[in-house]
């Protein structure tokens, strides 16, 4: 492999990938681990780099992996041949763009709107550079904001307020079939940030007030004969001149695509054969109803070709067209139902005449088609198109289940999830299948994309033949609303559920998903929006137990849910959590096992027995673990390891609590959330004296919560208040300055918070380095552990207050 440039330096292939490593703040022996190398050959490349790059620490390194990964940005596509003419277009649309928010080039299929875009996206110089998008793959509207989030490599929630502070060019490529769903985001984008510029391209106008349409036609007569002089010559023509050549462009319009195509067959018939078939097709579509002109001249053009083909070729031209992206000959042989050697050589043919193109990959060739093309035939499948896409549909069923059973940690897991998800939503934008829509779900959540995951699983519900299949959509649908976070989506859905429960003769299962209605309101009122109301939550538990009956499961929730409504020093709740722990293990039920374990935790925390603690959480990671990553888990897996590593933390085995977030951390529900990924690694670096981990885990903390709208979530404040510490500690007066001013944005708007004894650790310790022991002393007060979290900072208390006590020294991590 090449090297490859960074900050004007060559680096090899392989310190590119420890760079991107050290970027995302990864220690030696995880680098080693994740390229299958030796700790000490990454500590080699790690000094090579930091000769090479001029640069002083492994965190100068990781600040210029990231910078080089923010600016970089997506790679505008790079066209295989140059871009013939055009000269005034490009200069008249980079014009319209300096005065306009949202430009639109609007032409016919096949008249340059991309290249044209490109090309001037290219000349733009702006803060924050360009970004490109192209939605042909999208298969509804309410897709967009997904796909271009993907694009952009932001996380769907976070898009518009990441918008909000750049300055740059976005080129959303092929709308025309997404309108909607574009014209809402762009709008969206717009209004919250003043410095960013959209340019679309599209067959149709937007139809906004604040839209410049900028329309595309053909090229210009000696542009257009330049373009197909070179186009034949390229695929081996010689003496390609005189009048015909400007006739046959004229013929066509001035469209480049129909010109590519005309001109790619002068080797084989010569200029005459090209006027004479192009005369033939015109005449063919004379009189026929199409709404613009331009398109009759690329329609002769693709009926020309098509006409060239063998009936081979023809046929898997027609059937190839389901495809929505790129395509293996595998895939080909099942969607077109013909033998494998006849599909390899019509799609051979096909290249040949420029139909489809090749793109090598690591799983063998691929072929694509221009949009055009496939659109062409799909409109010639006719009869034949519901069993063309009801295989195609097959066939990606069968490639996503396969999908579904692999290591989802596999490297190639993630570009196979690309590769079949696009088809998937595709096909299901085309047949309402709900097969395809909860394989789809299953696929997305365990990618991490929880709020697709979500919305498939209610497509599922909508699609459901029986009220009992509905049912499980439904139940589905809350687990991925739960793990990302959706509160009140998670209530309206368990409840809707429940619903479908009864309709189907289930009153048991209904039971079931009201108590955890119960429970989440009373458990995670921090991800609902508005307080419970006590009368309907009593309500909604009366009705549970009416229908529990004798189910174990059901009882052993509505038993957890109860647990979760009392304080943690009530001997009652102390005794209720017990019994619902009995009952939950009585039921076999791993999740509600998981659910009750964590009150038990909390209880424990609460009194200060944090072994016992511990012992419960870690129960509940070992039990989750060995569950498939889907959305049946809600966020029950985010929640053991969360707590596990608190337990271990209120424990002083710093051990543990670094290897439980750091498995926190790799959940794929948290891959696109960094400041939920590394809030807890924050606070155990910090206490485990690993203090240049901290400050890196603080870069990707920072730039996420920043990115996700600075939300005020109280557990953050820990975190926050860890890095302060570090930062005072070390005499950086103005980092701690800023994040103290942090802790301050994550208090808890009008509520107070609930983490004072952390607080109050962390302000001690300072106190403490800085010689003021009577100070320290009187902030660590033994008398005042109340809730749970409080609990966690109990056994740290202890040992800073009787080093304060003592004028000594306190070193947290050398305290067994």
């Amino acid at each position: 492999m090449p090297d490859h440039e960074v900050a004007g330096v060559r680096v090899s292939p392989r310190e590119v990938e420890v760079l991107t490593a050290l970027g995302e703040y990864l220690t030696n022996p995880e680098i080693a681990a994740r390229l299958f190398i030796s700790i000490r050959t990454v500590e080699s490349h790690v000094s090579s780099l930091l000769r090479k790059l001029g640069v002083s620490d492994r965190r100068a390194l990781a600040a210029m992996a990231r910078d080089l990964a923010a600016t970089c940005g997506p790679v505008l596509p790079q066209a295989l041949t140059p871009l013939v003419g055009r000269l005034t277009e490009r200069q008249a649309l980079a014009r319209a763009l300096e005065g306009n928010r949202l430009v639109t080039a609007v032409g016919p299929g096949g008249v340059g709107k991309t290249r044209l875009a490109l090309a001037v996206a290219a000349d733009v110089v702006s803060q924050d550079g360009v970004r490109y998008v192209d939605l042909v793959p999208v298969s509804g509207e309410a897709m967009v904001p997904q796909a271009v989030a993907a694009g952009l490599g932001v996380a769907e929630e976070n898009l518009v307020t990441w918008a909000g502070n750049r300055r740059l060019l976005l080129v959303l490529d092929n709308c025309e079939h997404v309108v909607d769903g574009v014209v809402v985001l762009v709008e969206q984008l717009l209004r919250h940030s003043v410095d960013i510029t959209v340019l679309a391209t599209s067959r149709v106008r937007l139809s906004v007030p604040f839209e410049r349409v900028f329309p595309v036609s053909g090229l210009a007569p000696a542009e257009a004969a330049q373009l197909f002089v070179t186009r034949a010559e390229t695929a081996g023509a010689t003496q390609v001149a005189g009048e015909a050549v400007g006739r046959i462009c004229e013929a066509l319009n001035g469209v480049p695509l129909a010109i590519e195509l005309a001109a790619a067959r002068v080797a084989a018939v010569g200029l005459d054969g090209v006027s004479e078939g192009l005369a033939d097709q015109l005449s063919l579509l004379t009189g026929a109803r199409r709404a613009d002109d331009r398109h009759r001249s690329l329609r002769s053009a693709l009926d020309w070709s098509y006409q060239l083909l063998d009936e081979q070729a023809r046929t898997v031209l027609r059937r190839v067209s389901v495809f929505a992206t790129g395509f293996g000959l595998a895939a080909a042989a099942a969607v077109t139902a013909e033998p494998t050697a006849d599909v390899l050589a019509g799609l051979a043919t096909l290249a040949d005449h420029n139909l489809l193109k090749t793109v090598p990959s690591p799983d063998g060739t691929r072929y694509t088609a221009l949009e055009s093309v496939r659109q062409y035939g799909v409109e010639l499948l006719a009869a034949e198109e519901p069993e063309v896409r009801d295989r195609h549909l097959r066939w990606f069923l069968s490639e996503g289940t396969t999908l579904l059973a692999a290591d989802h940690e596999d490297t190639g897991w993630r570009a196979g999830f690309d590769r079949i998800a696009d088809e998937l939503r595709w096909a299901l934008a085309r047949t309402s299948s709900g097969e395809a829509a909860t394989l789809l779900a299953a696929l997305c959540h365990r990618r991490g994309l929880l709020a697709e995951a979500q919305l498939r699983s209610e497509q599922a519900a909508d699609l459901a033949a029986t009220p009992l299949a509905r049912f499980d959509a439904l139940r589905l649908a809350a687990g991925s609303a739960e793990a990302r976070h959706a509160g009140d989506d998670a209530l309206r859905l368990r409840r809707a559920a429940g619903e479908a429960a009864l309709l189907a003769g289930r009153p048991e299962p209904a039971a079931r998903e009201l108590a955890r209605v119960v429970e989440l309101l009373h458990r995670s009122a921090g991800i609902i929006a508005a307080p419970a109301d006590p009368d309907a939550v009593r309500t909604t538990l009366a009705d549970a137990r009416r229908y529990a009956g004798e189910d174990p499961v059901a009882l052993a929730r509505i038993a957890t849910a109860e647990a979760f409504s009392g304080s943690v020093h009530d001997p009652l709740t102390v005794a209720a959590t017990g019994h619902a722990v009995q009952l939950a293990e009585r039921s076999g039920d791993p999740l509600v096992v998981s659910a009750a374990l964590d009150q038990l935790t909390v209880i424990h925390l609460g009194q200060g027995d944090t072994r016992a603690a511990l012992t419960a959480a870690r129960r509940r990671t070992e039990l989750l673990g060995r569950l498939p990553l889907d959305a049946e888990l809600g966020y029950e897996i985010n929640d053991a390891y969360g707590m596990a590593t608190y337990a271990a933390i209120a424990a002083r085995d710093l051990a543990v609590a670094r290897d439980t977030a750091r498995r926190c951390r790799d959940l794929p529900q948290n891959r696109e959330s960094g400041h939920l990924a590394t809030y807890r690694l924050i606070i155990v670096a910090t206490l485990s004296g690993e203090w240049d981990e901290a400050r890196a885990y603080g870069v990707v903390f920072l730039d996420a919560w920043q990115e996700a709208g600075r939300p005020r979530l109280s557990t953050l404040r820990r975190a926050a208040k860890a890095l302060a510490t570090v930062y005072a500690i070390e005499g950086a007066t103005e980092e701690e300055k800023r994040w103290s001013g942090i802790v301050d944005d994550l208090a808890p708007a009008g509520r107070v918070p609930n983490d004072p004894r952390a607080m109050a650790f962390f302000d001690a310790w300072v106190l403490l380095r800085r010689n003021d022991h009577a100070a320290a002393a009187a902030l660590l007060r033994p008398d005042e552990f109340t809730g749970w979290v409080d609990g966690i900072w109990r056994s740290w208390h202890g040992s800073l207050r009787e080093a304060a006590v003592r004028a000594t020294e306190w070193n947290p991590w050398s305290v067994p």
